[in-house]
């Protein structure tokens, strides 16, 4: 740069030698050789500063524009990483919600299987134990009596379904002994919460329509159990006026 310096004053030199001459004439050959040599000089040294100092500036443009990209790789700039983050984010919230919908599927279809368990299901266990559950956690006597009776009506439906499919004995027998045991459990206890109570009529009269029909598909011990269980709720339903 320094050169380059010395080199446009000396220009400037011969141009004001220039200036001193008379009008009508021209400078002397030798001048003349030596100002394009100094011309020519400090062309040369112009053009070598110029694209030293483009070279530099190129250089740091590049390495701007490096550190811009780099920047949102390092984390640096939240404006531009957010992005990034969001879209993971957005795939594990929409995962965790399709794991909660097919859990909550599964359980209302296992909900489903079970209560339509009959005796010799898999799942049929589990359906007694909810409902034995559901009625030693129930801390009211008339409430508790209802869903003994519930059970009862459950069970007679069992066996409805049982005669139309297998007509197993065995799982017709314990299912008619369970039915009644419920219905007893449930009528005694409602009777010393409620005398008198009309649910004890509307229950046996709902039962008598779905034992009855029962009698002459049954034979054996069944049949016994059934028509003894038909007297015993006759018993409950009040005269007709």
């Amino acid at each position: 740069m320094k050169r380059a310096r010395r080199s446009r004053e000396r220009v400037l030199g011969h141009l004001t030698e220039l200036s001193g001459l008379p009008l009508g004439g021209g400078p002397d050959p030798t001048f003349r050789e030596r100002l394009r040599a100094e011309l020519a000089t400090a062309d040369r040294t112009g053009d070598r500063a110029a694209d030293h100092t483009a070279h530099r500036t190129a250089h740091r443009t590049a390495d701007r524009a490096a550190d811009r990209t780099a920047q949102p790789a390092a984390g640096s700039s939240p404006r531009h990483a957010r992005p990034a983050h969001r879209r993971p984010r957005r795939r594990r919230r929409l995962a965790s919600q399709l794991a909660s919908s097919g859990v909550a599927a599964v359980m209302l279809l296992s909900t489903i299987a079970t209560y339509r368990a009959v005796p010799g299901d898999p799942l049929y266990p589990l359906k007694r134990a909810t409902e034995s559950t559901l009625v030693r956690l129930s801390t009211d006597d008339v409430v508790r009596a209802e869903r003994e009776l519930v059970s009862a009506e459950t069970r007679a439906r069992e066996v409805a379904q049982l005669l139309g499919e297998t007509g197993e004995g065995a799982l017709v027998g314990r299912t008619l002994r369970e039915m009644e045991q419920s219905t007893r459990a449930g009528v005694t206890r409602l009777e010393r919460a409620e005398p008198r109570s009309p649910k004890i009529g509307e229950f046996a009269e709902t039962q008598r329509n779905r034992v009855e029909p029962m009698i002459e598909k049954l034979d054996g011990d069944e049949h016994d159990q059934a028509v003894g269980y038909l007297h015993y709720i006759e018993g409950l339903v009040p005269p007709s006026r």
